[in-house]
């Protein structure tokens, strides 16, 4: 593991979430995909960081989850947390890639990542998953979205470099439906779930970070990186979102 990402994994495993998200939002997934709450269910949270929605979908669930993340790290905190939070009989972890899933055919009844499936690519992940799903299990997955139909030339080029795939939820929706899903609901994330969950904690923890790892120039670039992204963001934010895709593997 190169030092670069030691310092990302450093930055981003004290954040109760290592993407834009709120748990008031994962339930309102939830509710969108009229998931019966008292039924036995198998769950699979891919990318889960450090749990946060792993932990609430545990809490509303009568579920089995297993949370999958690449990195060892993420997954100790979260299993801190299952303990502390009194559910760590219903959550296990498993660190493995999420192009080398596990999971049996027609395994789960739902698949659940927020923030996290770019890692593989929005279609390559939604193609590959849905073998994992039972005829009409759930996919909820949210991606960075486009929510304008044009943008500012400095905002396009910046995403487009970190992830060719990005584009407006119509062209994710028919992704979808190319690959055996049926749409059941969309929205976007609001403003709150960037700034006062995400971005503002982050920066809180800048300081520490850079004290942490000697005010190397490494460490100084990833803040700066990730100081540009927050800036983009609060210029441009009625441009970009993450939208949550809430969609079941046809018959």
């Amino acid at each position: 593991m190169d030092d670069d990402y030691k310092l990302l994994i450093d930055l981003h495993k004290q954040g109760y979430r290592q993407g834009p998200g709120r748990d008031a939002e994962t339930e309102q997934a939830l509710n969108l995909a009229m998931i019966d709450r008292a039924a036995p269910l198998k769950v699979a949270d891919i990318g889960c960081g450090t749990g946060a929605s792993a932990l609430l979908l545990a809490r509303l669930l009568n579920a089995q989850i297993t949370a999958v993340d690449l990195l060892q790290d993420f997954l100790d905190v979260l299993n801190e947390r299952a303990e502390s939070a009194g559910v760590a009989d219903r959550i296990s972890t498993l660190a493995c890639s999420m192009d080398n899933l596990p999971f049996a055919n027609e395994e789960l009844d739902i698949i659940w990542s927020e923030g996290a499936i770019y890692n593989i690519g929005f279609e390559k992940g939604v193609a590959e998953w849905r073998r994992f799903l039972k005829a009409g299990g759930l996919l909820v997955a949210t991606e960075i979205t486009w929510l304008t139909d044009s943008r500012p030339a400095e905002l396009q080029k910046h995403w487009d470099s970190e992830y060719s795939e990005i584009d407006v939820a119509s062209a994710k929706i028919r992704i979808l439906e190319k690959h055996g899903y049926s749409p059941v609901g969309y929205f976007a994330l609001p403003e709150q779930c960037w700034l006062g969950q995400y971005y503002r904690p982050m920066q809180a923890r800048f300081e520490d970070f850079l004290k942490r790892n000697g005010h190397s120039e490494e460490a100084r670039a990833i803040v700066a990186a990730e100081q540009q992204e927050i800036d983009l963001y609060e210029i441009y934010k009625a441009h970009i979102s993450y939208g949550v895709y809430i969609a079941k593997r046809t018959e």
